[in-house]
């Protein structure tokens, strides 16, 4: 399977503030045959757009400016849609119910993203590849 067919089919919310980091992940996750929902540079957006449906997966930044947020992370644990961490912070600044999500820091790898995100939606419980 190729990069650009590893999340073919996939709705991927993408919650990140900073442009030019959101629009090289939305490149990378596109180029992979993701559909994505965002970039969302704010939580009420993100949970808006998560209230509306259909996402497979996320990948969210931790701080949207205004510090530390997971109110997105928990709405879409609620909704059991996996989702990973791209992050300035390291795994220590994750609450004990995150200790099981993949956490990536900043700058990440295209290729470690593609993979930390097939990983995510691989899991007992999310939607197929």
């Amino acid at each position: 399977m190729t990069i650009s067919q590893k999340l073919a089919g996939l709705d991927v919310l993408l919650v990140e503030d900073d442009y030019y980091l959101a629009d090289d992940t939305k490149r990378v996750l596109t180029a992979a045959g993701a559909n994505v929902a965002g970039p969302y540079a704010r939580v009420a957006e993100s949970l808006s757009r998560v209230a509306q449906g259909r996402v497979d997966c996320g990948v969210l930044d931790i701080n949207l400016g205004e510090g530390p947020s997971f109110l997105t992370a928990r709405a879409l644990r609620q909704r059991d849609i996996p989702f990973v961490f791209v992050t300035g912070y390291g795994r220590e600044i994750l609450p004990d119910d995150f200790g099981d999500v993949e956490l990536l820091e900043k700058p990440v790898d295209a290729r470690a993203l593609i993979d930390a995100v097939v990983r995510a939606c691989r899991k007992p419980g999310a939607p197929g590849i």
